[in-house]
C-alpha cells in the first residue's frame, strides 16, 4: 500500500514541478534536480523488490522506512546546496549594493563639480 501511496506522489510532484517551470515560477536547472528525485522514487517504488533486498541487507525490519530514509539525506544534501547558493547570491548583492553606493557617490561629486562652474 505504502509503495502506491510513493507512486502516487512522485507523480502528483512530478506534474507540480513541471507546472511550476512552465509559470516560470522555478528555473530550470533548479527543476532539473527535483525532477530527477521525482522520477528516482517511481522507479523505488515499482520496483519495490529492491528496497525489500537492500533492507534485508542492512538489518532494516520495515523496508518502506528505507525509502524515507533516503528521501531525507537527499533532501538534507540539497537543502545545504541550496544554502551554499543563497549564502553566495548575498555576497554578491552586498558587494553591488557597495560598487553602486561608490558610483553614487561619484556622479553626485561630478554633479557637484559642474554645478560650481
Amino acid at each position: 500500500m505504502i509503495y502506491y501511496l510513493a507512486m502516487a506522489f512522485s507523480v502528483v510532484f512530478l506534474l507540480f514541478i513541471l507546472n511550476l517551470v512552465k509559470k516560470n515560477k522555478l528555473d530550470e536547472k533548479y527543476s532539473i534536480v527535483w525532477i530527477i528525485f521525482s522520477l528516482g522514487i517511481l522507479v523505488i517504488s515499482i520496483f519495490h523488490d529492491w528496497v525489500m533486498g537492500i533492507a534485508l541487507k542492512l538489518g532494516v525490519y520495515y523496508p518502506p522506512i528505507l525509502l524515507l530514509l533516503f528521501a531525507i539525506m537527499i533532501e538534507g544534501i540539497y537543502i545545504v546546496h541550496i544554502t551554499i547558493t543563497i549564502t553566495k547570491q548575498n555576497k554578491m548583492i552586498i558587494k553591488l549594493t557597495q560598487e553602486l553606493a561608490i558610483l553614487k557617490e561619484k556622479v553626485e561629486e561630478t554633479d557637484e563639480e559642474d554645478d560650481k562652474r
